[in-house]
Parts: C-alpha cells; sequence; structure tokens
C-alpha cells in the first residue's frame, strides 16, 4: 500500500508523522471518511466542500485548495488499484516546530499543514445487519449544542469511540448522542434519521440554513444524498428538534455515513422501534442510495 502525505507518495511502511505535529500533540485538525467503488470517490467535492468550510470556521489554515486534493485522492486510489475501498483524508495544522502560533500571542504565522490521504479495503459488514436491522444504545455523554467544535469532524474522537466500545458491550451497534437539553444529535458515527406518518425527519445540521449555524450535528454527505433520494422518490423531509420521545415512538429508524450507507435500527435499548424490523421507507432509500452510488461512480 501507498500513502499520499504532503504532495508525495510513500510505502505504508515508510510513511510516517512527526511527534512534533499539532494532530499528535493537541488533536488540531479534521479528516474526512470517503468511501470509493469502481475506482472513483462518492461526491468527493461534497467531502471536501465540508472540510474546508470546517477548516475556514475553525481557523485550522489560512487557505485549503480543494481541488488538488481532489485530484491527489484520485491518484491515491488509483496507485493502490482498488475499485473499492475505504478513502481517509486528514489534515492539521502542521509541525508545532514551525506552528508558533497556537495561542502565543505575537509569534509567527501559520506553517504549512500536514495532510495525509489513505486508501484502505472497505469495511464489511454482515448482510444479516440490513435485513434484521441492528440496536442502538442511548450514550452516555452530552453534546454542548453551543460548543462551535461540535458540529465538525475534528480529530477529538476519543468520546465517540468510546461509546462504541460501550454500545458493543451492551449488544448494540451504536451510541445515539443527545444535547445537554435533551434533542438528539447524531450516532457516535453516524447521523440519524426518523420516520414518521410518512414522513422523514433529521436534526439540524452544521452550516444548515442561516437560523442554525450552532447547530451540533455534522452535515454527513451521505445524509444529504440520503435526502436527495427522499426528494426524488416523493418523501417528505424535515430537518427537525428531535427527542427521545421521537425516537421511541416511530416507525422507523435508520442511521447513515460513508461506511455502511443506510442501516436500520429496529430497538433502542430495550424498546422496539415499529415492527422490529426495517421498514418499507428505510428500505427504499437503502435501495435508492446504493443505486445512485452505483450511477456517480460507474
Amino acid at each position: 500500500m501507498t500513502v499520499w502525505i504532503d504532495g508525495r507518495f510513500v510505502p505504508i511502511a515508510e510513511a510516517k508523522v512527526s511527534l512534533f505535529d499539532a494532530g499528535i500533540q493537541h488533536g488540531v485538525g479534521l479528516f474526512e471518511t470517503m468511501c470509493a467503488r469502481h475506482g472513483r470517490v462518492f461526491r468527493v467535492m461534497e467531502h471536501l466542500d465540508r472540510l474546508q468550510a470546517s477548516a475556514k470556521h475553525l481557523g485550522l489554515v489560512d487557505m485549503l485548495r480543494i481541488e488538488p486534493l481532489a485530484e491527489a485522492i484520485a491518484l491515491t486510489v488509483a496507485q493502490n488499484h482498488m475499485e473499492s475501498a475505504r478513502v481517509r483524508l486528514t489534515v492539521t495544522a502542521g509541525d508545532l516546530k514551525t506552528l508558533k502560533s497556537l495561542g502565543v500571542p505575537g509569534d509567527s504565522p501559520r506553517g504549512d499543514p500536514t495532510i495525509a490521504i489513505v486508501v484502505q479495503p472497505p469495511t464489511s459488514y454482515p448482510t444479516e445487519l440490513f435485513d434484521r436491522g441492528v440496536r442502538a444504545r442511548v450514550a452516555d455523554g452530552r453534546v454542548n449544542q453551543l460548543d462551535p467544535f461540535a458540529g465538525h469532524k475534528t480529530l477529538w474522537y476519543w468520546p465517540r469511540l468510546a461509546e462504541l466500545q460501550r454500545a458493543a458491550a451492551h449488544g448494540c451497534s451504536e451510541s445515539i448522542f443527545f444535547t445537554a437539553n435533551g434533542r438528539v444529535a447524531s450516532g457516535a458515527v453516524s447521523n440519524v434519521f426518523v420516520v414518521h406518518g410518512g414522513k422523514l425527519r433529521t436534526p439540524w445540521a452544521q452550516f444548515e440554513g442561516d437560523a442554525r449555524k450552532d447547530a451540533p450535528v455534522l452535515p454527513g454527505v451521505t445524509r444529504g444524498a440520503v435526502l436527495e433520494c427522499a426528494s426524488k422518490a416523493g418523501i417528505v423531509c424535515e430537518s427537525v428538534d428531535l427527542t427521545i420521545d421521537d425516537l421511541l415512538g416511530a416507525d422507523e429508524v435508520f442511521l447513515t455515513n460513508s461506511s455502511f450507507g443506510v442501516l436500520p435500527v429496529v430497538g433502542i435499548e430495550q424498546r422496539e422501534i415499529g415492527g422490529h424490523a426495517p421498514g418499507p421507507i428505510t428500505k427504499r432509500l437503502r435501495a435508492d442510495y446504493l443505486a445512485l452510488v452505483e450511477s456517480e461512480t460507474a
């Protein structure tokens, strides 16, 4: 395998980042996880637009040129000869030996960011997860809706991974986070959708509408694609505030991310959702999403 780091390809055994990198020292960085099919990354520019918006909003780098990044991602997929792949792009604030402006007044301007692209085989999910659905758990932690970093894909992922481990220990496949004021935020690694009365509903996401710039939910690329599929299918879609009652009283619940696409949820902890089986709208949107990925990458 070959990794792309700061403009050059290196063998994976030689791929190294400085111990003084801001991503290692302080977790200062962003990342994107993308899926490739037929050797092409699905909606790469949507991923990079989101990365660029977060980098600007959080002050990670002064300028991020996403067109060359898209070309580098395509070259890295081709270099590794993978038809299907999981693609990880990581951008950090750079080496602290040259980066002297992390909270120290009067220091020199920012240095160059560290940029790495890693291509790996896609995660394999058993078909029964989609045929039978999964259970989810309510996360122990809470999302601070006033945290300006909450709706961005930063390197600070430990709390989410810890909740995934707790979910697995309880026989669940995902943990669902709520905000401190009791609103549904997201899964540990996914966006959340509910179906009620034939309508599709999902929490507000970052950058979604001028009135909701503080939304603590990542604007998922798969989330956006599913909303697009629903609109084309004539399914009413709403971005709203959701509570635990909305989840437990839903006809259907499903999760989305770039790795598993659309994943049905048939139970939350000890409560069953709907008929304890994937519902018709979930099945329709999963099929439509897979067809969309196929059509845009084939």
